[in-house]
């Protein structure tokens, strides 16, 4: 069908879709500034680092455990670039990276898997990985040819400032 023949939304339809988005926003908005304590606080219970044994090698016993610590690692080296609170409901941007990690805990290579084309918060996705590196030791029994592969979503807000989908609160509106 081509686009002069489709037929047009009804009026209702296209008011409550806009209603809808001037409600997220509305909702954005209005919510409640916590105070720095309370953001310390909770910068401070999201980033805490995790325990490694004496040569450095991270004590998670999962795939999603260590991806967990690399999140709180990630966090706590880019604490400037964090957002601590809840993320908004609509979010600015998020950029899903894969990366790799060797038995050393070298980052080994990197690539945006989803992007919305945002430059600015890819590059500060790729940054904040890199940054970080190199990170604790994965444990042995998980990796797969001296080499691990994770997969991690950084959630950006209008601000800049980012959450890893591994540690973040949940969103607004949820």
């Amino acid at each position: 069908m081509n686009k002069a023949n489709r037929p047009k939304p009804r009026l209702g339809a296209r008011l409550a879709a806009s209603g809808l988005g001037v409600a997220a926003l509305l909702a954005a908005c209005s919510a409640p500034e916590s105070t720095k304590e309370q953001r310390d606080e909770l910068a401070k219970s999201i980033i805490e680092q995790k325990k490694t044994t004496e040569d450095g090698t991270s004590t998670a016993t999962t795939a999603d455990g260590y991806k967990t610590d690399l999140a709180k690692r990630i966090s706590q080296v880019n604490f400037t670039s964090v957002y601590v609170e809840r993320p908004q409901a609509l979010l600015r941007s998020v950029i899903v990276i894969k990366y790799i990690v060797d038995r050393d805990g070298n980052l080994v290579k990197s690539e945006i898997l989803r992007t919305n084309r945002d430059k600015q918060a890819e590059a500060s996705a790729m940054g904040s990985l890199k940054t970080a590196a190199p990170f604790p030791k994965p444990p042995e029994t998980l990796l797969k040819n001296g080499r691990i592969e994770l997969s991690e979503s950084w959630l950006f807000n209008n601000d800049g400032r980012f959450q890893l989908r591994s540690v973040a609160l949940a969103q607004m509106g949820e």
